[in-house]
């Protein structure tokens, strides 16, 4: 508690632009919700931060940036951790609990083309990607869509946050960069959109568009805080999306695209699965077989991933 009997809510997070407003944001809801919470934001900085050079997947892949913030919690510099749910590993951390998910921003990816490539024939979707452009992504799942769709397209790796990616792209290091929607939508930079990739030629990534709320499992406080700011159709949905991508063995930088919603008071889930190069692909859809609940979302992604495994996806992940 404050000198003024205001309750003091520290969130950690990464430092970076996207990071801080996700956490603002979180803090926003949480200040709103009860006027006596004060936020404070507790700047981590995470493995996948401090080295730029290496690729992701050569790092380990999976919690390259959500470990030191998750461990900011659990030694008590803070309260909660405010993750890009697509970045936070499917497997659990003996402590944590992730307490809450609010409302998701539009989940797809974006194409943002540079000044100097035209399309050669105008249209949506890839069709705005010029015969043989070199496309920047940081994503196994993202280049191996793109391939399957336009083997024509020369797709390279990207490192770096949103801004020095549109920067790279500016300069002319690559023709087109790919980002999430979210993440410019955030930023305020829904103007550099091109093109909204078309979920039939790039699935998004599990969890894509959502954030993931952590807290230490013990913290009733904190749990009750946080269940006033979560969205009942976006955790579902993110629990079935999570559920495949466990059950499937792969880790959050693996070619796997995952796409949910409702359908007549339903939750649906499609995934698909790649292999690095995009020259296979597997696809599968199921349909949650009651209304609601977290054991009903998990059973549908579970039973997704084994149609997914029957068609042959564990070694194309492999």
């Amino acid at each position: 508690m404050t000198d003024l009997g205001r309750s003091v809510v520290r969130i950690a997070t990464r430092a970076s632009r996207l990071a801080m407003w996700q956490a603002r944001h979180v803090a926003t809801c949480l200040e709103t919700i009860d006027p006596d919470v004060v936020v404070e934001l507790v700047e981590v900085s995470t493995e996948g931060d401090r080295d730029r050079a290496r690729r992701l997947d050569a790092m380990g892949g999976t919690g390259v940036f959500t470990r030191e913030v998750q461990q900011a919690v659990l030694d008590g510099r803070a309260d909660l951790a405010v993750h890009s749910l697509k970045d936070l590993p499917t497997d659990s951390v003996d402590g944590l609990v992730l307490a809450a998910v609010p409302e998701r921003e539009n989940p797809g990816d974006a194409l943002v083309v540079g000044g100097r490539v035209a399309a050669e024939t105008p249209g949506g979707g890839l069709d705005v990607i010029a015969q043989g452009a070199r496309v920047g992504t940081g994503s196994p799942r993202r280049k191996a869509q793109l391939k399957h769709r336009r083997p024509d397209l020369d797709v390279v790796g990207v490192r770096g946050n949103v801004e020095t990616r549109l920067r790279k792209l500016d300069d002319g290091e690559y023709d087109v960069v790919v980002l999430a929607v979210a993440g410019l939508v955030r930023l305020q930079l829904a103007e550099r959109i091109t093109a909204i990739l078309d979920p039939a030629d790039v699935l998004p990534a599990v969890g894509q568009g959502a954030l993931g709320l952590e807290c230490r499992a013990d913290d009733e406080l904190t749990v009750g805080r946080l269940a006033t700011i979560d969205d009942a159709a976006t955790h579902e949905s993110v629990i079935a999306e999570r559920a495949m991508l466990a059950r499937l063995r792969a880790g959050c930088h693996a070619p796997v695209g995952a796409q949910s919603g409702r359908r007549d008071d339903r939750l649906w889930l499609r995934g698909v699965v790649l292999d690095p190069e995009g020259t296979r692909r597997v696809e599968a859809e199921g349909v949650s077989d009651s209304t609601d609940g977290a054991a009903v979302a998990e059973n549908l992604g579970v039973g997704v991933a084994d149609e997914l495994l029957g068609h042959g996806a564990a070694e194309l992940i492999g």
